[in-house]
């Protein structure tokens, strides 16, 4: 991920699934699983969901009272709501709780970059 100011930062999970163990992961709520993180400067925020169920604004399966992705305007593996929000709206910068977060590095910052690289693994 990358800030305006062309900060980078990055975090490693050795493992990132949906639904694992299960045939049919829509019946799971598309469950996340993530495991093995290693810091790259931008700390964990992931591990946090992990568990999780994907939530959007007409499907409530977070762990919050009211709906997370109604909140936030936008769907994710929330829990009690969130540590990151990959999803979140694009506001430039700005601090908000309905940016693009990444709360172990910049907190409520909404970052200008971020993305998920992932490929299979050889088990």
């Amino acid at each position: 991920m990358e800030d305006f100011d062309g900060q980078k930062a990055y975090a490693f999970y050795a493992s990132f699934a949906i639904s694992p163990e299960v045939t049919d992961p829509e019946l799971d709520g598309y469950k996340l699983q993530v495991t093995g993180f290693k810091d790259g400067g931008a700390g964990d925020s992931l591990t946090y969901h992990s568990g999780m169920k994907f939530s959007t604004f007409d499907r409530d399966q977070d762990a919050h009272e009211s709906n997370c992705a109604v909140a936030v305007v936008g769907g994710y593996w929330f829990n009690d709501c969130y540590l990151s929000n990959p999803n979140g709206l694009y506001t430039w910068g700005l601090n908000s709780q309905m940016g693009v977060n990444w709360r172990g590095w910049k907190t409520f910052y909404s970052v200008k970059v971020i993305s998920m690289k992932i490929r299979p693994v050889n088990l």
